[in-house]
């Protein structure tokens, strides 16, 4: 898309579709993609919510993007190069491209802010550990 015909877009995360959830290479993760080129009159950025039941997992993994995570209700652990990180709302963690990390909800759930600098949802290939 022309970036000189990008128009100011706006998303709601209670309307956007629940996605994911059922791909056990993934875990128990669900998402709402709310920024993506593919989908949106957006570009250089990809945005969602990630949406975790009570102990619900996103299992290790790798992608060549960065990423950044924003706690929004709920808690967990996520794991970036082997450390454990305390995840809740009001909490932003940062993690670098090429640097496996993975998640697990507390007994409560989580939801967090995701994104990427990159045009498409689909232009991110997750590579999970084995």
């Amino acid at each position: 898309m022309d970036i000189a015909r990008m128009v100011t877009t706006v998303a709601n995360a209670d309307h956007a579709p629940l996605e994911g959830g059922t791909d056990p290479a993934f875990g128990t993760v669900c998402w709402r993609t709310l920024f993506s080129a593919d989908r949106t009159a957006t570009a250089g950025m990809v945005l969602g919510v990630a949406e975790f039941g009570p102990n619900g997992t996103l299992l290790p993994h790798t992608h060549t993007p960065a990423e950044f995570y924003f706690g929004l209700s709920g808690d967990g652990i996520v794991t970036i190069d082997g450390i454990a990180h305390d995840l809740r709302s009001g909490v932003a963690l940062f993690i670098p491209g090429d640097t496996e990390h993975g998640t697990t909800a507390g007994p409560d759930g989580l939801r967090f802010l995701y994104g990427f600098p990159t045009d498409r949802f689909s232009d991110v290939e997750y590579l999970f550990t084995a």
